[in-house]
């Protein structure tokens, strides 16, 4: 910020000097709009005399009516609420000044609010409203910024989707937010771009309304359409709807794939899809995990067993921990965690293990019953000798039991060249 309003001051220069608005202002950025209205208007620090650095080189003359396009922009970010108040009249002249405008909708002063708004409505087009709506929507965060935002979307309902359709793929998500919004409330989509859309944009917000408004508008005519790109999206709440959309399909055997999904939320969509089909989880889970020494099991289908087994169903995780895949014997640690079957002795030589994911979900697992594993195994594993995560596990796992050596070993490393550790110990001696 400090950067735009050191150019803004630049620009409020080069405006009173004559030059052209596009070549004095970043025209299509909203940031240089409110930094230029902040530099025109305070120029100096509050508690400073004196004026901006622009008025000092020209002041602005009494009758409005004599200025440029120019210095009518810094009339209307003047400090004086009379002159841009006054400078409003003329700026339906300029075209360009219409962000000045826009910013002077939510303006502190009741007065040029109520004239910039009627200025505002009576000029604002769809292709004004589609070049402004980053500036409305950044706007519409202030107090008064409301207005602008209504009008925009005003003025865009009546207009045919193809006007506006540039809005989905803008780099502010808050313009596609705005944009996918009206589009889903107008009907402007059909289920298939929606889901492209929730499988395509960066924002969970937009993946989130577009694939719920994509499963509320699907037909039987266009399932594949819909289903497709939500079932290959990233985000997992997106990849669900996919699922709950192949529920609504009939097609059952497709959701038997997802039992063994990467994200929770997707596996548990999957298994409430496959019961109500007279399918049984817990078997597929049981007969996916039997083979403990299977390259291709999937960690998903190892966290499915702990999220819906049973106590009895821990042995085959335990015959887990030692599957080649590190992300199958993490799953298999976190799922013993669940089913309450975590042992700390028969898990503690995994705390050596080569993966940092499997080292975390085991120090998960044993930390409350850090008690029973030695003081000494674990002071020799914070030497400077082992792998970070194992370091950091040892840590974890003494200052949970406390006692004279633990103390000792945190004392010492306060001291320690990894500054992570350092400030654990450092904190932990305080407490």
């Amino acid at each position: 910020m400090r950067e735009n309003r050191r150019g803004a001051g630049a620009a409020a220069v080069r405006l009173a000097g004559g030059m052209p608005l596009a070549e004095a202002v970043v025209v299509a950025d909203p940031r240089a709009w409110l930094a230029l209205d902040e530099v025109v208007r305070v120029g100096l620090p509050y508690h400073l005399e004196g004026l901006p650095q622009w008025e000092q080189a020209a002041q602005l003359p009494a009758d409005l009516s004599l200025l440029d396009e120019p210095r009518l922009a810094l009339a209307l970010c003047h400090r004086d609420g009379w002159t841009r108040e006054a400078a409003l009249d003329q700026a339906a002249r300029y075209p360009d000044l219409l962000p000045l405008v826009v910013l002077r909708c939510a303006d502190w002063v009741a007065p040029v609010r109520e004239r910039a708004r009627k200025v505002l409505r009576e000029v604002l087009d769809p292709g004004a409203a589609v070049t402004l709506a980053p500036l409305i929507l950044l706007l519409g965060r202030r107090d008064q910024g409301a207005f602008a935002t209504e009008l925009l979307a005003e003025v865009l309902r009546g207009v045919p989707r193809e006007r506006f359709a540039c809005l989905y793929s803008h780099a502010d998500r808050t313009v596609r937010r705005f944009a996918y919004r009206l589009a889903v409330e107008q009907r402007l989509l059909s289920p298939g771009p929606l889901a492209r859309a929730a499988a395509r944009d960066f924002d969970t917000v937009v993946q989130n309304l577009c694939a719920d408004a994509a499963l509320a508008a699907m037909t039987d005519e266009d399932p594949d359409d819909v289903i497709r790109p939500l079932l290959s999206a990233r985000n997992p709440w997106v990849r669900s709807a996919g699922v709950t959309a192949l529920r609504r399909a009939g097609r059952v055997e497709q959701a038997v794939e997802f039992l063994a999904d990467r994200a929770g939320v997707v596996r548990a969509c999957a298994r409430y899809v496959v019961r109500q089909y007279g399918g049984d989880p817990l078997s597929w889970y049981r007969e996916r995990c039997a083979e403990r020494g299977d390259p291709t099991l999937p960690p998903g289908a190892v966290a499915g067993l702990a999220e819906c087994g049973e106590r009895g169903d821990a042995e085959v995780l335990w015959s887990l921990v030692r599957h080649p895949a590190a992300g199958v014997r993490a799953q298999a640690v976190a799922g013993l965690r669940v089913l309450d079957a975590a042992d700390a002795r028969r898990l503690s030589p995994l705390l050596d293990d080569p993966a940092p994911r499997v080292v975390r979900e085991v120090t998960a697992a044993v930390l409350p019953s850090a008690g029973l594993l030695p003081e000494e195994w674990l002071v020799e594993r914070l030497g400077a000798g082992w792998p970070r995560p194992v370091r950091i596990a040892a840590f974890r796992l003494l200052a949970e039991q406390g006692g004279a050596a633990g103390q000792r070993a945190l004392i010492a490393l306060r001291g320690d060249p990894d500054e992570e550790l350092r400030q654990r110990a450092t904190r932990a001696v305080r407490r």
